[in-house]
């Protein structure tokens, strides 16, 4: 039997994957009891790769790779570099907004508890929230 290391790395950034992942592990109970539409912008990607939508109804988390159509609650806006490091648990929220990395606008609850509903990679060690 052959063992693989593995280890977190930044060097293969994809943000389809990115956003899957996010969208499986994404945690309802912290948002609103109504449709919640959270707009993910990658401003140095192409325009076709750059946006991506995760709306939350109840349990059902969907992403769309265009624009569903829907009033967008929360615009987080972040290289995707900043991004993936903050879901891979190299990085910390906090830290990455107060340094100018990631912009949160829109609604300011759920942009206050994106902590708790935006949760770390499986991959991710210690505590899952990206607080």
């Amino acid at each position: 039997q052959r063992w693989v290391e593995s280890q977190l790395s930044l060097k293969n950034l994809d943000p389809s994957l990115l956003m899957w992942d996010m969208r499986r592990n994404l945690d309802p109970r912290p948002l609103p009891p109504r449709r919640c539409t959270i707009k993910f912008q990658f401003p140095e990607l192409v325009p076709a790769r750059r946006c991506w939508w995760l709306v939350v109804e109840g349990a059902t988390v969907d992403l769309c790779g265009f624009d569903p159509g829907f009033e967008v609650d929360v615009l987080v806006t972040a290289s995707l570099r900043s991004m993936t490091a903050i879901w891979m648990g190299l990085a910390k929220l906090g830290r990455e907004t107060a340094e100018g990395r990631v912009r949160i606008d829109g609604d300011p609850a759920m942009a206050r508890d994106m902590g708790r509903w935006l949760r770390l990679s499986s991959f991710a060690a210690g505590d899952r929230r990206v607080a």
